[in-house]
């Protein structure tokens, strides 16, 4: 009589080491990760310095040395660190509206071609024209205050969120779409099990496109507002020509797109396990 497969008691044990356990998923942080952005930081520094002080290619009040934007960051922390929480909130704030809305909106086009054939080319439309053209009227149609700069964050990061949305629901790899069909799963199960959860990957592509745009989006905005973000500080430093303190809040806005960047990749790898595994022999 066949036996099936285990180990009785008193039975010999089987040959062979042991299957170790499996080890709890933890996120590692490799030395590389840190280390060679911050090797590309020391060289675009000194690349920015060989270029102003060094060969002196390019006169100190377009592109200040970086010593002299850094006395000025150091000068005015009190204006500027207030003007770096603002433009941060407002880009976050945003970047959340649009991402929201931009994952809706691209679910409705995935789930009807109809849809989509009606409202795409609006939306290509809309995304063709250059946004800082609607600054001056973002003032007349939504007013003063933090509206102009949250519909100029809206209208940069929305259609990269719509497209990538759009386009990961409609490329459900085959055999997991054919998994669903046999497991005769409803539209709505399918859509939570299946599609949705395989489409993730391209929406955070869409999201990590946004992200730097949001930064963008924040700052243009702040130009038409009265908010004094670290767009509002730029214009103002820059109109009395002191363009070592304008340069050193655009440094802040990069410094802030960079973490919000970082921040958004950590959320992505913590959401999409599965996405690490198969890509870290990178």
């Amino acid at each position: 009589m066949t036996q099936l497969t285990g180990t009785r008691a008193g039975a010999p044990a089987p040959e062979g080491p042991a299957e170790p356990a499996a080890a709890p998923r933890r996120l590692v942080v490799r030395p590389a990760a840190v280390g060679l952005p911050a090797l590309g930081l020391v060289i675009a520094v000194a690349a920015w310095w060989l270029v102003t002080s060094g060969l002196h290619l390019v006169h100190p009040a377009a592109l200040p040395p970086p010593q002299a934007v850094w006395r000025s960051l150091v000068g005015t922390t009190d204006v500027l660190l207030p003007a770096l929480g603002i433009t941060t909130w407002m880009t976050v704030l945003g970047f959340l509206l649009s991402s929201l809305a931009g994952v809706l909106i691209g679910m409705a086009l995935a789930a009807s071609s109809r849809v989509e054939r009606m409202f795409a080319p609006l939306l290509v439309a809309v995304n063709a024209v250059p946004k800082i053209a609607f600054g001056p009227l973002l003032v007349v149609a939504v007013g003063w205050g933090q509206k102009p700069i949250l519909t100029m964050v809206f209208l940069l990061c929305f259609f990269p969120i719509v497209l990538s949305t759009a386009t990961g629901l409609t490329t459900t790899p085959a055999d997991l779409a054919e998994l669903g069909r046999s497991l005769n799963a409803s539209w709505w199960q399918a859509f939570r099990k299946v599609r949705f959860p395989a489409a993730l990957p391209q929406i955070f592509v869409g999201l990590k496109v946004a992200m730097p745009l949001a930064a963008i989006g924040a700052v243009i905005g702040e130009f038409y507002s009265d908010r004094p973000g670290l767009g509002y500080q730029i214009l103002q430093y820059n109109g009395v020509g002191d363009t070592a303190t304008a340069w050193a809040a655009i440094v802040l806005v990069a410094v802030m797109s960079i973490l919000l960047y970082s921040a958004l990749s950590l959320v992505e790898r913590l959401a999409l396990p599965w996405v690490r595994a198969t890509t870290s022999a990178r």
